[in-house]
């Protein structure tokens, strides 16, 4: 009797360290960041496949670029534990706060991102795992030690967010045609208003963190809201493109335009008053834009059968055989 109880407490010890590793392990990867970049991978393979991709593809690009998206998040993680130990937003987040040792932390963001590569080798094709190779590079070692160095840390950053619907693409035909980077570019023209916003809400605390973002030289705001204003206008002639491409329809098109024009709206009351709650509203008009967008976007995406011949006069055409 006394054995099966040690037994069981011995299993149920076990269970609760399993969870506890998981929970860790979804916290230093930022697993909501990387519920966006998944959905936009998503978006991404829905538009490149129009109607015709595999389902078992789609779940192994998704498995792939979450595994990888999560590994370079740890890995910035580590590198940054005594910049996020100075900040109030991220003191307590697993390493600083010591729930994690750097070396487990290390481990666990190579396997992750490795793991997920080889994911995306198998599952979709070898230009999906060059972009997310791409994007981990950047964001390990180019973005996050430039984050104490130059504000054009933003750009970079953009660049890597940009890339994930690139992937879902690729990962449905086999190369990157003209709908492919016009996807990127939505998302990269859309995160520089929306991190200047949440840079303006904690400029202080970036600038106790040490890290140069735009806003932190910036004080009075005046270029940060410049920025934040001609980067959401630059969704207006984007957004146009993908219609006239043949992406998606006049639908679409319509919605862009007004979602354009409110999230561009936003960004002016920003650039003009420079507010907490400016910035606020900003940041939540940004999260509510993207998704109503790529919504629109698959929605009216029409069937259009002829985006081959419209809009992919590919500047990069591989064909999956070439890939795999």
């Amino acid at each position: 009797m006394q054995a099966d109880i040690s037994a069981s407490m011995a299993g149920l010890e076990m269970s609760q360290s399993l969870v506890r590793s998981v929970l860790i392990y979804l916290e230093l990867a930022k697993a909501r960041l990387g519920t966006l970049v998944v959905l936009t991978t998503i978006a991404g393979y829905v538009l490149g496949a129009r109607g015709n991709g595999s389902f078992a593809t789609l779940m192994f690009t998704v498995l792939g670029t979450a595994l990888t998206a999560f590994g370079a998040n740890i890995l910035n993680q580590v590198w940054e534990i005594e910049r996020d130990r100075r900040m109030v937003r991220t003191r307590n987040r697993p390493l600083p706060a010591g729930r994690i040792s750097r070396s487990r932390a290390t481990v666990w963001g190579i396997v992750s991102a490795s793991v997920g590569l080889v994911v995306l080798v198998v599952g979709a094709n070898r230009l999906t795992a060059a972009l997310a190779l791409l994007v981990i590079v950047l964001y390990v070692f180019v973005y996050t030690p430039m984050k104490v160095r130059t504000p054009l840390n933003t750009i970079v950053g953009a660049v890597c967010g940009a890339v994930p619907p690139m992937m879902g693409w690729a990962a449905a035909t086999g190369g990157l045609g003209t709908g492919a980077w016009l996807l990127g570019g939505v998302l990269f023209v859309w995160q520089i208003p929306h991190f200047l916003a949440l840079a303006w809400l904690y400029r202080e605390d970036y600038a106790r963190g040490g890290f140069r973002m735009l806003p932190v030289v910036d004080p009075k705001g005046r270029l940060s809201g410049r920025l934040a204003l001609i980067y959401a206008a630059c969704l207006f002639p984007i957004s146009a493109a993908i219609h006239l491409t043949g992406i998606s329809g006049l639908i679409f098109l319509g919605g862009a335009v007004i979602l354009a024009a409110c999230f561009s709206a936003l960004a002016w009351v920003f650039c003009t008053r420079r507010t907490e709650t400016a910035a606020r509203r900003l940041f939540l008009g940004s999260i509510v834009y993207l998704p109503l967008l790529l919504c629109l976007m698959i929605v009216n995406m029409a069937g259009r059968s002829d985006v081959g011949s419209r809009a992919d006069v590919a500047v990069v055409s591989l064909t999956p055989t070439q890939l795999r």
